[in-house]
This record gives C-alpha cells, structure tokens and sequence, in this order.
C-alpha cells in the first residue's frame, strides 16, 4: 500500500468516528465564498486540525472546516476553505482531501473560486463557468509514483469540466435571471497579483480568468473519476490598458458581494444531479 492511501485510510477512519453521511458531492469554497453553508442542513462540522493529514487554512476568510449534510436533498461534503501551492503546502497537501472525499463516495466535485477577469467583457461581480483551464503553477499533483488504485498514469484531460454539468449550470442560470460568462482559468502561484505584462501574457494565450487554485483539486478529481464543475467570481477587472491597484480585502468583498449568485446557481444545479 502507498503512502497516500495510508494516509487516506486513516484519514477516513478518522471521519467516519464521526460521521455516518456518505456523501453524493464534494464542494470546494473559494476565497469569500462561504455563504453556501448557510443553506446546507448540517450534520456534521469537523475542524481541518482535527482530521488526520489534512492540512489547515493559512488565508484570511478560508475558515478550514469539513461539513457534512444536505443541500438539494442530495448528501455532500463541503470543504469551508481550501489550501494553496503559495501556502508552502506540496501539490499532493493540496489534493489530498479531494482523494478523502472521493473515498467517502462523491462522484462530483463543485469547485469555486475568486478570480480575476481579464476578459475585456467581463465584469466585477460576474459569475465565469469554468470550460477549460491553463496550468502555470510549474507543477503538477501527480508527479511521483502513480497509484494504479487511485487513478491511471496518464489521465485523458480532454473534458476536465464536464459538459453535462456546465449544460446543467447554464440552464440554471438562465431560469434565475443569473448572467453567467463561460471561459479559460488560468492557475498562476501567486500570492502577488499579476502585472501588466503578465495580464497581457495570460490573455494571448488564451485565458480568460487568473487564480491561484482550482486546477490541483481538478486534475486530481479526473484522476479518480470524479465530475467536476468550475466555478469562478470575477472580483476585479485585470485588463492591462485600465488597471487598477487591488488588494485581497478588495478581493473579499468583491467575492462576498457577488456570493449569492453563486450560491443560487449551485444549490439548484446540486438539486438537478
């Protein structure tokens, strides 16, 4: 047995003292985008401290919290806050607990995040659905031995975001009155944001949106055959010829702001699966 599962065994063990949910839908909340827990019918809230090998939340507004319960009348498990490559934690740290939730029996993963649009059409406070993404964190989750348990050598990534669950999305929205955007993520390390050179350099090739997160978590769930939808909040408008000095509170608020859309989007598309 490998190291990983090791630890996701013990890791399982551990949750499973503590709870009986097996949950359908792993959700992962981005930076100021934690209002979703409000409409879960919770059963079970374990801090990241407590479970073994998890590792904990070092970014303002990312509460590390592991929530299990009901949203849509399906089971799901909610990560309140996920972890970053610029935290110092490796890919296979930040990855580990979509591997957990997929022990714990999700077959789709929702994941959400504060990015920024540098899409000239896009706009402070618009919703983006992820249809593709660019890996520029210089590494890669699955760099090492490869858990043939776990997921294939060499996973096929052409539908890292599942059409079916974008399709899902896109009537959603369309049915709430909800404008959403669809477009390219782009994962950057950070934790400084871009500049102007680097805008420009994302967008000509072929980038829509910049974050730092979203693609380990990602690229590991399609490792383990796990559906994934992406969700971005545009929270600032990064278009070289405009740009404006941001900062994460700037971030934050942006994202809290524009937090309701999503939640209506994902609570009824969770009630469609």
């Amino acid at each position: 047995m490998s190291l990983m599962r090791q630890q996701m065994d013990e890791a399982i063990n551990f949750l499973r003292t503590r709870t009986t949910t097996e949950p359908a839908i792993g959700i992962i909340l981005g930076t100021g985008l934690g209002g979703l827990v409000t409409e879960i019918g919770i059963e079970t809230v374990i801090d990241y401290q407590e479970i073994p090998h998890f590792p904990l939340s070092t970014v303002e507004s990312h509460q590390g919290k592991l929530i299990f319960g009901t949203l849509g009348s399906k089971k799901v498990v909610v990560m309140q806050g996920r972890f970053h490559y610029y935290e110092g934690y490796t890919m296979q740290q930040i990855t580990f607990p979509v591997r957990v939730m997929k022990l714990l029996g999700i077959r789709t993963l929702l994941i959400s995040n504060a990015a920024g649009g540098m899409n000239p059409a896009f706009s402070r406070g618009d919703v983006m659905l992820i249809s593709d993404h660019i890996n520029l964190l210089g590494d890669n989750p699955l760099i090492g031995p490869n858990d043939d348990l776990l997921g294939p050598r060499f996973p096929d990534m052409s539908e890292p975001y599942s059409r079916k669950l974008i399709a899902i999305a896109e009537q959603v929205s369309a049915e709430l009155n909800i404008s959403v955007q669809k477009g390219v993520f782009v994962a950057v390390t950070g934790p400084n944001l871009e500049t102007r050179a680097e805008y420009k350099f994302l967008r000509s090739i072929g980038a829509d949106a910049v974050g730092m997160s979203t693609v380990p978590e990602c690229i590991v769930a399609v490792h383990m055959s796990i559906d994934v939808l992406g969700i971005s909040i545009i929270t600032d408008e990064c278009v070289p010829e405009t740009l404006q000095p941001f900062s994460h509170v700037d971030v934050i608020e942006a994202a809290t702001t524009a937090e309701p859309k999503l939640t209506a989007i994902m609570k009824e598309t969770i009630r469609r699966l």
